[in-house]
């Protein structure tokens, strides 16, 4: 039970920070793209990483409820979405 908290608590540190997370995932399938794949042009390197990075990041969207104004955060990676205050 403790370790399912921490990982909801680092996937909502991770969720409410999407350009963190996008520079991640580009750094990283830059040097999969260049290691693994052989892609020797840099701009169709960082150009795929950029694209399937910003796909792959969570969306941010403001919900009206009866208690106020939350984020919902949603992301391919989680089955429901996070709400933030």
């Amino acid at each position: 039970m403790v370790k399912s908290q921490k990982c909801v608590s680092k996937m909502k540190f991770l969720a409410g920070r999407p350009y963190l997370v996008i520079f991640i995932f580009t750094l990283v399938l830059i040097a999969f793209f260049d290691k693994v794949l052989h892609i020797e042009n840099s701009f169709i390197r960082s150009g795929f990483a950029a694209s399937l990075a910003a796909f792959l990041s969570p969306r941010k969207k403001k919900i009206k409820t009866q208690t106020g104004d939350k984020t919902q955060i949603t992301w391919v990676f989680l089955k429901e979405p996070i709400f933030l205050d």
